[in-house]
């Protein structure tokens, strides 16, 4: 019994670690070109988590179509919050950019609590399940897990087959190199922030497949504290070291609930966290750089 729920947890974890490392790409691509924290990266996600709403309870659709336009609206958050703030922050010391990104997150929780309020909210997409014997996979994570691994492929054959994505590798060995050659190095700035911003916005779709009744303005916070673990593990400045970082952190958050439930007398939840911390400090000790090195 304990063994098929350990398969189970594992098989979850996996599933739900896709999810967690795309939602994760988005910050280190931003902290990769323009070496700026986004603090704030928690409310993001919450932004995407709202559509997802409007889009299931509001106009009666599949969640799955909210994705495509929870990315094209977070690139157009992005590219407002990059020129009216951002880019005037690039060369200020490194406290102003993490203000701005927290002030970012505080205005956009308090923007959505003015406009739906502060209740939990939620929606029931209920699309079965499929039994592996050992544990029942729904079938709307396993939609959430295909679509972040999609997400990843696509982010990564743009970055090697594409004239910008080219662009932007040049940018992050040696941007003054690059614009000697020609590239533009602000526009490289602006869209990599935008594309950071809508990756983490359409993460916030995905998320809510996992957890559909808990969203509200302030949920956004155990994300980002998720997110900077993850990214800290995959390499804080390669987008695809976040992805395999999730996965990672799937499978120790989802597995080591299952065995410190078996513990009497302690909250498994917490020691999850705990554990979650812990391995991260092991592993920044053994390999600072992370599992993979950014290139």
């Amino acid at each position: 019994m304990i063994v098929e729920q350990l398969l189970g947890n594992l098989l979850q974890g996996l599933v739900l670690g896709a999810v967690y490392g795309m939602a994760t790409m988005g910050l280190s691509l931003i902290f990769g070109v323009l070496k700026v924290v986004n603090v704030g990266h928690g409310a993001f996600v919450m932004v995407g988590a709202f559509i997802t709403l409007f889009f299931f309870n509001t106009l009666g659709l599949n969640p799955i179509f909210a994705v495509p336009v929870a990315f094209l609206a977070g690139m157009a958050i992005g590219l407002v919050f990059y020129y009216t703030a951002i880019n005037k922050l690039l060369n200020a010391p490194e406290l102003a950019t993490l203000l701005a990104t927290f002030s970012a997150g505080v205005l956009l929780e308090e923007s959505v609590k003015l406009i739906f309020g502060s209740e939990f909210r939620g929606y029931h997409w209920d699309i079965g399940r499929i039994d592996m014997g050992f544990t029942a996979l729904p079938i709307s994570k396993l939609y959430a897990c295909i679509g972040s691994a999609v997400i990843a492929l696509l982010l990564y054959l743009w970055f090697k087959r594409t004239r910008a994505g080219s662009a932007m590798r040049s940018v992050v060995e040696d941007s003054e190199g690059a614009r000697v050659c020609g590239v533009n190095v602000g526009g490289v700035y602006a869209m990599s922030f935008a594309l950071g911003i809508g990756l983490t916005v359409a993460s916030g779709v995905l998320l809510t497949m996992f957890i559909p009744v808990g969203i509200n303005p302030y949920m956004g916070g155990g994300y980002t504290l998720k997110a900077f673990v993850i990214a800290v593990l995959g390499g804080l400045s390669s987008p695809y070291g976040a992805f395999f970082g999730g996965l990672v952190f799937g499978l120790i958050e989802n597995t080591s609930y299952t065995l410190f439930a078996l513990i009497p007398g302690v909250e498994p939840f917490a020691l999850t966290r705990f554990l979650s911390f812990l391995i991260l400090l092991i592993i920044l000790l053994i390999r600072p750089t992370g599992i993979i090195k950014a290139r």
